[in-house]
C-alpha cells in the first residue's frame, strides 16, 4: 500500500492514468459481453497502472544512484517509458479489438 500511496503522491502520470482507469472500468464492465471480455477490458487497464508503477520504480532507483547524465541511466528510463507506451498500446488494441471489430 505504501507503493500505491507513493505513486499517488509523487507520480503525475500515474494519477492521470488512474483517473482514466476509474472512468473506463465501469465502461468496460458495462460493454463487455461476457466475463472474459470484461476481464480483458479491465485487466488491460490495470496492466497500464502496473507498468507505470514499475517504470516509476526504475526512475526512482536511477535518480537515487546519481542525478548525473549517463547513457545507461537514460537507457533505463527510456526502456521503462517504452514499456508504459507498449502497455497503453496493448490496452487500446484490446479495447478496439473487443468493441470495434
Amino acid at each position: 500500500l505504501d507503493g500505491l500511496r507513493a505513486a499517488l503522491a509523487h507520480e503525475a502520470a500515474f494519477r492521470q492514468e488512474l483517473i482514466l482507469v476509474l472512468v473506463l472500468v465501469p465502461v468496460g464492465l458495462w460493454l463487455g459481453h461476457d466475463a472474459l471480455e470484461r476481464v480483458l477490458l479491465v485487466g488491460s487497464l490495470i496492466q497500464v497502472l502496473i507498468v507505470e508503477i514499475v517504470n516509476s520504480a526504475v526512475e526512482a532507483v536511477v535518480d537515487r544512484v546519481s542525478l548525473d547524465r549517463h547513457d545507461l541511466s537514460k537507457r533505463a528510463k527510456d526502456l521503462g517509458s517504452a514499456a508504459v507506451m507498449l502497455s497503453i498500446l496493448l490496452a487500446v488494441w484490446v479495447w478496439a479489438g473487443l468493441l470495434v471489430f
